[in-house]
């Protein structure tokens, strides 16, 4: 989604590509330094790689999902994902980031209850 290589995450935490693909892969667990770590580097805070953790109530938050790699695969394959994406990791401010995250899922779920409408 960064644009930034397994390889150059790891340079960036002084570790091996190999190590940040057996975490990916979740062959190896991440301590919580480790993702505090990570998370600096990306530039997202650490509750962004729990957003799809299940809650007590079984429900998942949304984020990222078991299934990310397919969606988002498909997202950055379009051109307006791309954009999207790039002109979205340009805003700094977290609180605004948020607020366009509100407001694309909000379009999202009236263009839902458009279809089913019909």
């Amino acid at each position: 989604m960064l644009g930034l290589s397994q390889e150059k995450l790891g340079e960036q935490l002084g570790i091996t590509f190999q190590q940040i693909q057996k975490y990916e892969k979740g062959a190896n667990r991440i301590g919580a330094s480790r993702l505090q770590q990570i998370s600096s580097v990306l530039k997202v805070p650490v509750a962004f790689f729990f957003e799809d953790a299940p809650t007590e109530n079984g429900a998942a938050v949304s984020g990222m999902a078991e299934n990310s790699s397919s969606y988002v695969i498909d997202f950055l394959s379009s051109s307006e994902g791309l954009q999207l994406n790039r002109a979205f990791m340009k805003i700094e401010d977290p609180k605004v980031r948020r607020k366009i995250v509100e407001l694309v899922k909000t379009l999202g779920d009236s263009s839902e209850s458009d279809v089913t409408a019909e």
